[in-house]
């Protein structure tokens, strides 16, 4: 595509001012905007030419299934959480009312046992009252007595939490829901694909209805900090380009140079590629050099395009 018009600008040459020119051509890093999620198609935000911002919704995948995953999930937690804030803080208060109101019946029946008994250990004595009756009264009121102390015991256990190994593993369910929680909301998020940087939409490569599989890239883009320029040096000039060094770009339709700095010098000779060939350079061994031109200047740039390198 770009090897005929870059063979009009082939060679190496030296304007008047002497100053060394090289040619080559710029090249983009194209960004393949993908979902790490399989889905159908259902809305394609882009066009082919189109300027995107960072951030800007790119395209989206049905997401009937994670949608609801998450709901489940959401729900899941908050029982999770609801159950163990029921360990922590023991029984309902209505619970512990009906507690209270059996020690409290309790308590009378003990103390009307514990007169019963006083009034038959008199008798008792008196002899008017058998060795039979007498213990009877007192084991009604040893039991009444035993039955308080279990309810009071009750009481006091039901305001207190849980066991510390129940809240423990309680605890741990609300992490492993939260967990599930966080899941399910990526899986949802990777329906929806925005912009990474701000750049330029080279190509879509899937219609809204079609199914994409999962890490198959739906969108190509291009940012700015992403496009090159490749050009090609002998060894004499290798010595004066390292990395930083300024040059200026020129190319067919640009009012004025543009500025740009070495980021990267082979080391590893290669013959002419057939992209620059031309008479004169042939036979000759090149160094592959590359150069990025500022952000702001990248857009008059535009990849496969021929171009004389010159340096400064």
């Amino acid at each position: 595509m770009a090897a005929a018009a870059v063979a009009l600008l082939a060679g190496c040459g030296r304007p008047a001012n002497d100053v060394a020119t090289y040619q080559g051509y710029v090249e983009g890093e194209f960004v393949y905007l993908s979902s790490s999620q399989a889905g159908t198609l259902t809305q394609l935000s882009v066009e082919r030419g189109q300027a995107v911002a960072a951030g800007m919704s790119v395209f989206s995948l049905e997401a009937v299934n994670e949608t609801a995953a998450l709901l489940q999930a959401q729900h899941q937690l908050a029982a999770a959480r609801a159950q163990l804030a029921d360990l922590q803080t023991g029984k309902r208060p209505p619970e512990v009312a009906v507690t209270r109101a059996q020690l409290a019946q309790a308590t009378a029946q003990a103390a009307r046992a514990a007169a019963q008994r006083a009034r038959d250990e008199r008798q008792y004595a008196a002899g008017g009252l058998s060795k039979q009756q007498l213990d009877d009264s007192r084991t009604s009121a040893q039991t009444t007595a035993a039955q308080v102390r279990e309810l009071q015991n009750q009481v006091d256990v039901a305001r207190l939490p849980g066991r510390a190994q129940q809240v423990a593993a309680q605890a741990a369910q609300v992490d492993a829901a939260q967990a599930a929680v966080t899941e399910a909301q990526w899986k949802l998020d990777q329906k929806r694909v925005a912009a990474p940087a701000a750049g330029r939409v080279y190509d879509t490569l899937y219609r809204v209805g079609e199914w994409v599989q999962a890490g198959n890239p739906v969108v190509q883009m291009l940012p700015p900090q992403n496009l090159k320029v490749r050009f090609f040096v002998p060894e004499a000039a290798l010595a004066s380009i390292a990395p930083g060094r300024a040059v200026a770009i020129r190319c067919d339709g640009c009012p004025a140079d543009v500025p740009a700095h070495v980021t990267y010098v082979s080391r590893e000779a290669e013959y002419t590629p057939p992209v620059i060939y031309s008479n004169e350079s042939r036979t000759k061994l090149v160094f592959m050099v590359e150069a990025r031109p500022a952000v702001a200047d990248a857009p008059k740039l535009h990849p496969g395009q021929p171009v004389a390198v010159r340096m400064r």
